[in-house]
């Protein structure tokens, strides 16, 4: 066990003691940070609410929105599902919360597709390059079986991807507090969800929203992992890895028709369409897609295991 404590450290170490990382980092909250920026500026968000005047300032914004519809009909779609939550507000004799930064925090589950990309770059390097820099031989003479160093790759690759994940959460929150302030430790806001609106948690919508990118997260890394391990060419895992993350949803919506294409990856990785009651395909279930993941995941880890512990490398 310690072996393996170890070898995971060696690995992060490496992960992180490379400038590109850190480039990484430095990208996501410039990203953040300007996000929060031009929100703040130009962004429509939920200004505080007076505690004595606040319904009369809730009924002349839905005077003011009601005026915009008359004037533009495109707004009209939106500017009736903001009068919709005024309304909620005012009927069931709740103030609103201002925008906060726990509100950014939860717009900020956006970011989780860059985060994604960026695992998919370490996982594609992390074996690859080791045939590629010729390291290989020295990692497989040590008294380690091949199957521990592995692991240790693996782990350190879902280790880099929780702590990019928590690093966007917190920077995301800490720009959203400059910016936006924040309303209490859990504020709730109205929200519109599959059975109408309703009054949530922001912390819980955080976590939810977060929970569910991060199946796709953690599946489209073992991918290009199993990739690196099989082809150990980095560029090709990179390439396939984010060319299928990006074109998923569209494969899927074009066989969407045919009843097998719930067996297609990209189906299952979204198990937000549950909570949406908007399956991909007919006949489709949270039991289901789960079970799907869990089979291409064990496929994915089986392949990379079975080509690595057998390759011989004497050659490289």
């Amino acid at each position: 066990m310690s072996n393996l404590v170890n070898l995971i450290r060696n690995e992060i170490n490496k992960i992180y003691i490379q400038k590109s990382t850190w480039i990484m980092y430095i990208l996501l909250a410039v990203i953040i940070a300007g996000y929060g920026m031009l929100t703040s500026f130009f962004g429509d968000v939920r200004e505080d609410y007076s505690q004595d005047s606040w319904r009369a300032e809730l009924q002349e914004e839905n005077e003011e929105l009601t005026k915009e519809m008359e004037e533009e009909e495109l707004l009209e779609d939106f500017n009736m599902g903001l009068i919709e939550q005024n309304n909620y507000y005012l009927e069931n004799d709740i103030q609103p919360a201002g925008y906060d930064a726990w509100q950014f925090v939860m717009e900020m589950n956006i970011m989780l597709s860059i985060v994604s990309l960026l695992t998919i770059i370490i996982a594609a390097g992390i074996v690859a390059n080791e045939f590629r820099w010729g390291t290989i031989k020295l990692l497989l003479i040590r008294p380690i079986s091949r199957s521990k160093i592995l692991l240790s790759k693996y782990l350190a690759v879902l280790l880099f991807a929780l702590i990019t994940l928590l690093f966007v959460v917190v920077f995301s929150w800490v720009i959203g507090a400059v910016f936006f302030g924040v309303q209490g430790l859990n504020p709730q806001i109205v929200m519109d969800k599959v059975g109408g609106l309703e009054y949530v948690s922001v912390i819980h919508e955080i976590i939810t929203n977060y929970g569910y990118k991060l199946v796709n997260l953690v599946m489209m890394a073992t991918f290009a992992f199993m990739i690196s391990s099989i082809f150990r060419n980095s560029a090709l895992a990179i390439g396939t890895a984010v060319f299928l993350m990006m074109a998923g949803n569209s494969i899927v919506s074009f066989f969407s028709e045919y009843a097998w294409a719930k067996y297609i990856l990209f189906a299952n990785t979204d198990l937000s369409q549950y909570a949406n009651d908007a399956p991909w395909v007919d006949g489709m279930t949270l039991p289901f897609s789960i079970m799907v993941l869990l089979v291409y995941f064990v496929v994915f880890l089986a392949a990379s295991w079975g080509i690595f512990t057998k390759r011989d490398i004497a050659g490289q």
